[in-house]
C-alpha cells in the first residue's frame, strides 16, 4: 500500500511538473510564433511601398529602367518566399533573409540612384515613399530583434533542465535566430 502511495505521488509530481513545463512552452512557443507574424508583417508593409515607388520614380524621366526591374524582380521573390512559423529552421530563415536581402539592395540602389534626378528628389511623393521606406526599414529592424529576443527566450527555457526532458518527449524543438547578412559583416569603403 506504502508502495502504491509513493508511486502515485511520484506520477501527480511528474505530471504536475510536466504540465507547468508543458504550458508555459506552449506560451513561449506561441509568443515566437506570433513575433515572427510581426516580422513578417513589417516586410510586408515595405513589399507594399515598393509599388507606389516604382510608379513614382518611373515618372523621372530617362530614370535606368535596370534598377527599377531589380527592384520589381527583387520584390517578387521576396514575396513569394513564405515561411510558416511551424516550419522555423536555420536554412528557411536563410531562404527569407537572402530574398529580402535582394529587396534591400535593389531599393539601395534605387534611393542612391535617385540622387543624380533632382526633379524626382523634389517630387512630394517620392519623399514621402522615401521617407515611409526608411521608418519600414526601422520596424523591421526592431521586429527581427524582438523576434530574436523571444526565440532566445523560447530556446533557454527549453533547453533548461528539466524542460530539456520534456520538451523532447512533447515535440518542442530549438528556433533559428535572424542573423547578420554576410554582406554587413565587410566595412563600407568611404573615399573623399
Amino acid at each position: 500500500m506504502k508502495r502504491l502511495f509513493l508511486y502515485l505521488l511520484g506520477l501527480v509530481v511528474l505530471l504536475t511538473q510536466s504540465s507547468c513545463g508543458y504550458n508555459s512552452m506552449v506560451t513561449k512557443d506561441q509568443t515566437v510564433k506570433a513575433q515572427w507574424a510581426n516580422v513578417q508583417s513589417a516586410y510586408q508593409r515595405r513589399a507594399d511601398l515598393i509599388p507606389n515607388l516604382v510608379n513614382t520614380v518611373k515618372g523621372a524621366a530617362n530614370f535606368e529602367k535596370s534598377t527599377l526591374t531589380d527592384v520589381i524582380n527583387a520584390r517578387a521573390k521576396a514575396t513569394s518566399v513564405q515561411i510558416s512559423a511551424d516550419n522555423l529552421t536555420p536554412e528557411n530563415i536563410k531562404k527569407f533573409q537572402e530574398a529580402q536581402s535582394q529587396v534591400s539592395s535593389g531599393l539601395g540602389r534605387l534611393l542612391a540612384v535617385s540622387e543624380n534626378y533632382p526633379e524626382l528628389k523634389a517630387n512630394a511623393n517620392f519623399q514621402e515613399l522615401q521617407a515611409q521606406i526608411e521608418g519600414t526599414e526601422n520596424r523591421i529592424n526592431v521586429e527581427r530583434n524582438k523576434f530574436n529576443t523571444t526565440t532566445n527566450d523560447y530556446n533557454g527555457y527549453i533547453k533548461s533542465f528539466p524542460n530539456n526532458l520534456f520538451a523532447g518527449m512533447f515535440g518542442f524543438k530549438e528556433k533559428p535566430y535572424f542573423e547578420a547578412d554576410a554582406a554587413s559583416q565587410k566595412a563600407p569603403t568611404v573615399q573623399f
